[in-house]
């Protein structure tokens, strides 16, 4: 089992008391809810700025090395020498007060060719949270060849059902704020062995790709489940972290569906209950 989601930097809250007017028929009172932290998270390679990602600050390490894999900046973990947190302090004049936190930064060491690379695609985005294609320069950049998923047995409909039905109980931030996303990755039996939350969907699967690659499991021998629709950019990432399947609680798009069929990813979406419907190698997942 892998570890439990945690907040990072220790210390930093990832979700916060708001001052509420509930308000019904026919009465409005004061109240406090919990609320998710979303926050400004900037990603530098090599010391160079790539991206500002607004996310939850929980479990920063994992999300940095899984949006490094996902987003083709290296193809293995191993590549990555270092991944150092550190908190963004507002500035004077900034209009907030100098001394604050007013984000968070993540520096990855890589190796130069890849910073490199990185460099030239002259990606800037900013303060979208969790966007995975806003802000590309070119179309390629986009849809970019996506590597052929592993083979692998034909996985039960009841381990699908298994693993969503259990996700809901792994998502702590979600439960105390309703405002959270949860990616997880299960083995074919179906058990969850890990769950990582986040503000955006697609920090979420960034965040279980770190996880699962640090811990060193073989992405090939579980499958995804994901709290959200399933666009192209989770194919994408599913793909790219090396997993044959991608199990969604919500519909598909017409470019995920295409993306998966092109690269060998099972499609599974609208998965609640005790169904789903299959848009992608329904060959991947086993009659009943």
């Amino acid at each position: 089992m892998l570890a439990r989601a945690r907040p990072a930097p220790p210390g930093f809250a990832w979700h916060m008391p708001a001052a509420v007017v509930r308000c019904g028929t026919p009465y409005r009172a004061p109240g406090f809810e919990e609320v998710a932290v979303e926050t400004p998270v900037a990603l530098l390679y090599n010391s160079i700025s790539h991206v500002v990602m607004m996310a939850t600050p929980a479990d920063l390490e994992d999300f940095a090395v899984g949006f490094s894999i996902a987003e083709g900046v290296v193809a293995h973990a191993d590549e990555i020498a270092s991944v150092v947190v550190s908190q963004a302090v507002a500035p004077t004049g900034t209009g907030g007060e100098p001394g604050v936190v007013a984000g968070f930064r993540i520096d990855v060491t890589i190796p130069e060719d890849r910073a490199t690379a990185v460099r030239r695609r002259h990606r800037n985005l900013s303060g979208r949270t969790g966007c995975g294609v806003c802000g590309v320069a070119e179309i390629d950049q986009v849809l970019r060849p996506l590597p052929a998923a592993p083979a692998g047995p034909a996985i039960a409909p009841a381990a699908i059902n298994r693993a969503m039905r259990d996700l809901p109980e792994r998502q702590q931030l979600n439960e105390t704020t309703g405002a959270a996303h949860a990616a997880g990755f299960a083995g074919f039996d179906g058990i969850l062995l890990a769950v990582r939350e986040d503000v955006g969907r697609h920090n979420a699967l960034d965040k279980l790709i770190g996880a699962v690659l640090r811990a060193g499991r073989d992405p090939a021998g579980g499958f995804v489940v994901v709290t959200s629709r399933c666009s192209m950019e989770m194919v994408q990432k599913t793909a790219l972290f090396g997993a044959p399947l991608i199990a969604a609680v919500s519909a598909p798009t017409s470019l995920a569906i295409a993306l998966a069929e092109g690269c060998g990813v099972a499609l599974a979406a609208f998965a609640r209950g005790e169904g789903f419907n299959i848009y992608a190698h329904p060959e991947r997942i086993a009659p009943r």
